[in-house]
């Protein structure tokens, strides 16, 4: 086990649990560490307890907008990547979904999903 880099953790968060299962089991795949929240208060309690080296972000949460949760990612830990994850395209528009790392639409093919993580996780070291 010498020499061999720390898993790299992720959390997930999206009010679905059939998306919650699905990107962690892909994640998890891909070789990465994943928790996952439901809720944006969940994720935000989380990050303090899991420090994800990503984030993928739902915008639409019961209890908080995943805009919100954004802000207060940001508060926190302002260079921890973010990926806003919607089935709505029009959030990108939302100019404070630009504070975002990426923003992707949840789509049943998850290689552009999978490459950005990629990405982001690397640029972070």
């Amino acid at each position: 086990m010498t020499g061999q880099k720390p898993m790299k953790k992720i959390l997930v968060v999206d009010d679905e649990e059939a998306i919650r299962s699905l990107y962690k089991m892909e994640l998890e795949e891909a070789g990465y560490q994943v928790e996952t929240a439901a809720t944006g208060s969940q994720a935000i309690k989380t990050i303090d307890i899991f420090h994800p080296d990503l984030v993928t972000l739902d915008i639409r949460l019961p209890d908080m907008s995943g805009l919100k949760v954004l802000g207060e990612i940001r508060k926190k830990a302002p260079t921890l990547p973010v990926i806003l994850c919607s089935a709505y395209g029009e959030y990108k528009q939302d100019l404070t979904s630009w504070g975002s790392d990426a923003y992707i639409v949840k789509s049943s093919d998850l290689g552009a999903f999978l490459k950005t993580v990629r990405q982001l996780v690397e640029e972070k070291g």
